[in-house]
C-alpha cells in the first residue's frame, strides 16, 4: 500500500512538472504564414505531454494537457475567446492518445516512432474535423461576424482557399501536419533520456 501511495505521489509530481514545463512552451508560439493565416501559431508543449504520456500512460498525458492549458489561461489568459485552447487540447489529445496506447502495448524505440506517426496522423484528422465543425465558426463568429472574412485571410494564403472545408485541407491540414512531424523528431531526439525517466518510473 505505501509503495503504491508513493507511486501515486510520484506520478502527480510528475503530472505538475510536465504540465508546468508545456505551458511555459505554449507560451512561445510562432506563426506559419506559408501554411495557414497567422491566428493559427505553432508551439512544441505536447513534447513534454507525450514524454509525460510515455512515461505514464495515455490517462496521465490527458491530465497533463488539461492541467497546461489551465495554466497558460492563468498565466496569459485568451486572445482568441477560448478557441485556441480548446484547439491545442482537441489536437493535442487526439495526437497523445494513439502515441500513448500503441506505447504501452510496446515499449521500445520502434513502437514509439510509429505511436508519434499514427498519433499526427489522428492530429491531422482531428484538427480538420474540429475545425471544419466547430472551432472555425465559433471564432469566425466572435471575431469577424461570419465565415467570409476567415476564408478571404485564408485565400491570401492559398488562393486555391474558397470554402471552409477547402481552408481545412489546404491550411489547418498541413499545419498540424508539420506541428506532428517537429514534435515528432524532438520527441525522438529525446527519446534516450525519455526512456530513463520511464525506466525510473517503472523500476
Amino acid at each position: 500500500m505505501r509503495e503504491k501511495k508513493t507511486l501515486n505521489l510520484h506520478n502527480m509530481v510528475l503530472i505538475a512538472m510536465m504540465a508546468a514545463v508545456a505551458a511555459v512552451l505554449m507560451l512561445i508560439e510562432v506563426p506559419l504564414p506559408f501554411l495557414a493565416p497567422e491566428f493559427y501559431k505553432m508551439d512544441v508543449s505536447e513534447v513534454p505531454v507525450l514524454i509525460g504520456t510515455f512515461a505514464m500512460g495515455p490517462a496521465a498525458g490527458l491530465m497533463i494537457e488539461a492541467i497546461k492549458i489551465l495554466l497558460h489561461l492563468v498565466m496569459k489568459g485568451t486572445s482568441t475567446a477560448y478557441v485556441g485552447e480548446l484547439a491545442n487540447f482537441v489536437v493535442g489529445s487526439a495526437f497523445l492518445i494513439p502515441a500513448g496506447l500503441v506505447y504501452r502495448w510496446k515499449k521500445t524505440k520502434k513502437t514509439a516512432l510509429f505511436g508519434l506517426i499514427l498519433g499526427t496522423v489522428s492530429m491531422v484528422v482531428m484538427g480538420c474535423l474540429a475545425n471544419g465543425y466547430v472551432l472555425l465558426p465559433w471564432y469566425a463568429n466572435n471575431f469577424f461576424g461570419g465565415m467570409e472574412p476567415i476564408l478571404a485571410i485564408g485565400q491570401a494564403v492559398n488562393g486555391r482557399i474558397t470554402s471552409v472545408a477547402s481552408f481545412v485541407i489546404l491550411a489547418v491540414a498541413p499545419f498540424n501536419l508539420v506541428k506532428g512531424i517537429i514534435v515528432s523528431l524532438i520527441t525522438m531526439l529525446l527519446y534516450k533520456r525519455i526512456s530513463v525517466l520511464i525506466k525510473e518510473h517503472h523500476g
